[in-house]
């Protein structure tokens, strides 16, 4: 990557895992035309500082409005570069059938991201759970100016799933310590799957509401156990 901008705007992280740029806009449009870069592309933002998908970018949307917001679907019907049977990796589709992983997976996409990229932002409103298939992500938040790390993350764990039902602020930053694969749902994709398919969306909730009163509890133990040492130490 070049240590200088030089006026240019954006720089791209290619499919195979390389930066290109900096470039310019005109660049940049060209590229997405030639399909060298895709809604799901990821393009530093010199002047934000920031990576950001392609989709996002208030320059581009022209480019990307018209397609599909769901997931890209190879003509087998599963999502593409997704073997279904890979969402075995978390616990909460441990139960599903192949075929049922298979007709779940159609509502997900799947979010490959570089080392260092930031998933989601404490304080940006949140509609999407993720699940790590791959790679190794981080929870912080910054406290005084000063990173705190909460919980590193692997294969097999999620996060968002609170806010795929309250679509309320994230609590925390999700940073990427490694090249990671992730497959997310958001909640417009969880209401279709209720609609067409009743029968994968109750199990789905009911690992997840299985996963969050276990967080309770253990919330409350903790409390609890705190209170009693305190009132032992008076």
């Amino acid at each position: 990557m070049a240590s200088s901008v030089s006026g240019a705007d954006f720089i791209v992280w290619g499919a195979d895992q390389t930066a290109y740029g900096p470039v310019e806009l005109p660049t940049l449009v060209s590229w997405v035309k030639d399909e060298r870069v895709t809604a799901d592309t990821w393009v530093y933002v010199v002047k934000n500082g920031v990576w950001q998908k392609a989709a996002d970018l208030p320059e581009l949307h022209i480019f990307f409005r018209s397609k599909s917001n769901g997931a890209v679907t190879a003509n087998n019907g599963s999502v593409r570069g997704l073997d279904p049977k890979a969402l075995r990796r978390v616990k909460i589709f441990a139960s599903m059938t192949d075929e049922q992983l298979e007709r779940f997976a159609q509502f997900m996409e799947v979010e490959r991201v570089p080392q260092w990229a930031t998933i989601v932002r404490q304080g940006d409103p949140g509609d999407t759970m993720y699940f790590i298939l791959d790679g190794e992500l981080r929870v912080r938040i910054n406290v005084g100016g000063r990173e705190t790390i909460l919980a590193t993350l692997g294969v097999g764990e999620f996060f968002g799933d609170i806010s795929l039902f309250d679509n309320g602020p994230r609590s925390a930053d999700v940073v990427a310590n490694q090249e990671s694969t992730l497959v997310k749902i958001s909640s417009r994709a969880l209401d279709e799957v209720a609609k067409e398919a009743p029968e994968l969306a109750t199990p789905f909730l009911r690992a997840i509401g299985k996963t969050l009163t276990a967080r309770i509890r253990a919330d409350n133990k903790r409390y609890g156990d705190s209170v009693k040492f305190a009132r032992a130490a008076e």
